[in-house]
């Protein structure tokens, strides 16, 4: 997959099931604590199966290959060209500065790159070394910084223990685990795991589409600048970034169109989720997941023109 139309008819079908939960969300269908209740099931039961079953399957060469570090390179220059702005010139906050950063390099590779990448890219296991690489590496260093940044001294215990305790990082090890070793899986395990795995995708997208009922985007405050500055390093710093990382390691054809339309995915939710915890750019985060949402589609258009 990967012309132009091919990512309309793979995006038009995200789109349908997120609006199928954008309507469940406005008749309230499911109760105002409707979209917590699948969000939890996705997030503690059925990803990490998902997860599981497409590193156990995943060619280890490809999980730690460089699309992996191009991917990773990617996030880190618009984070510091974030960081440089905002604190820099702006003198913003710690924490609204490190979630800005978030913002602008932390992509969604669960509700929207998993879809993405089975319905776009046609391989599931494409988005997974990006949600390695960001639970394991980015989360824990924006963790340290906004535990400091609220308390003034960090929480080191509870960074370190953040991927011990996060069923989707342990699933993704376990996968890991299989792929690198060989060890192989009796039926009896791995079957119940791709059946919760099957569910997860759609459910992700309905809880999404719930969320987006009750979201107003770019209501007036202080934070509107940093919402533009963070969306526009992602949509449009993020992807070039990208393609400049993976030419230089030597990446091309469907490599690099992989590695620049993960780095075009939206904003992760994760965001909004470590700002509520910290009480602080809940404004910013909200904004810029929505604002990258909607511009991910025109974005990923243009890649498939461009490198398919």
């Amino acid at each position: 997959m990967g012309t132009v139309l091919e990512v309309l008819e793979g995006y038009t079908i995200i789109a349908v099931v997120v609006g199928a939960g954008w309507v469940v969300g406005r008749l309230g269908l499911l109760g105002e604590a409707g979209r917590d209740v699948l969000a939890r099931l996705v997030f503690f039961v059925l990803a990490p199966a998902l997860l599981f079953t497409i590193l156990a399957d995943a060619d280890p060469a490809r999980l730690l290959s460089p699309l992996l570090v191009a991917s990773l390179g990617a996030a880190l220059v618009v984070a510091t060209l974030h960081v440089a702005v905002a604190r820099g010139r702006w003198h913003r906050p710690a924490g609204l500065t490190t979630v800005g950063a978030l913002g602008a390099g932390y992509v969604n590779a669960n509700n929207i790159g998993l879809p993405v990448a089975t319905y776009v890219l046609g391989d599931p296991a494409a988005v997974a070394p990006v949600i390695l690489a960001q639970l394991l590496l980015l989360a824990p260093a924006a963790l340290a910084v906004l535990d400091a940044s609220s308390s003034g001294a960090v929480s080191w215990r509870r960074v370190a223990a953040q991927p011990v305790r996060n069923p989707i990082i342990l699933g993704s090890a376990a996968g890991l685990v299989v792929a690198l070793t060989g060890l192989p899986v009796p039926d009896v395990v791995s079957e119940p795991l791709r059946i919760l795995g099957g569910g997860a995708v759609p459910l992700m997208l309905v809880a999404f589409g719930i969320s987006l009922a009750s979201t107003r985007v770019l209501a007036p405050g202080p934070e509107r600048r940093d919402v533009a500055l963070a969306t526009t390093l992602k949509l449009a710093v993020m992807p070039a970034a990208a393609w400049t990382l993976g030419t230089l390691l030597g990446l091309d054809g469907h490599d690099l169109y992989v590695v620049v339309v993960l780095a075009a995915l939206p904003t992760a939710q994760n965001v909004l989720n470590y700002a509520d915890r910290y009480r602080t750019a809940q404004t910013l985060a909200r904004d810029t997941i929505a604002l990258t949402t909607l511009g991910a589609l025109p974005v990923m258009a243009l890649v498939a023109l461009l490198l398919r």
